[in-house]
């Protein structure tokens, strides 16, 4: 048995739909069969747009593109800051801290090991046969 998914419809696709009921004299089933969605999604989209046209604030008013976009970036960014905690909170674990103070103690041995030149001391030596 496969699991029927739920369309979605962007604003102006349910405006569209709408105004052909209540600008070009369609039937809310010629529309719904025209725009391929059920009658009874027609005419909850036909009353919301006579509501809207009346002044009269909608329960949920179809959002638009930038607040769908909102929404999702809002959504992005919640999840960004959650795993930037429990990145944190794994950097903060006991284990990783000695691991890593433990190589900055070996990198502050060496950088004046590595800061002194190589041939320092190698002044009177001849390189080159005679």
């Amino acid at each position: 048995m496969t699991k029927r998914t739920r369309r979605t419809f962007s604003p102006e696709f349910k405006l569209e739909a709408a105004q052909l009921v209540l600008d070009q004299s369609y039937s809310v089933a010629e529309a719904a069969k025209a725009m391929n969605v059920g009658k009874s999604t027609m005419d909850k989209w036909v009353r919301q747009l006579k509501e809207e046209r009346q002044g009269i604030s909608p329960k949920a008013s179809p959002m638009t593109a930038e607040q769908i976009e909102i929404r999702e970036l809002k959504k992005k960014l919640a999840r960004l800051e959650e795993h930037n905690e429990i990145l944190k909170n794994v950097w903060s674990a006991p284990e990783l801290q000695e691991k890593f103070d433990s190589r900055s103690r070996l990198r502050q041995c060496i950088r004046p090991i590595r800061e002194q030149s190589l041939y320092s001391g190698l002044d009177g030596i001849r390189t080159s046969p005679s």
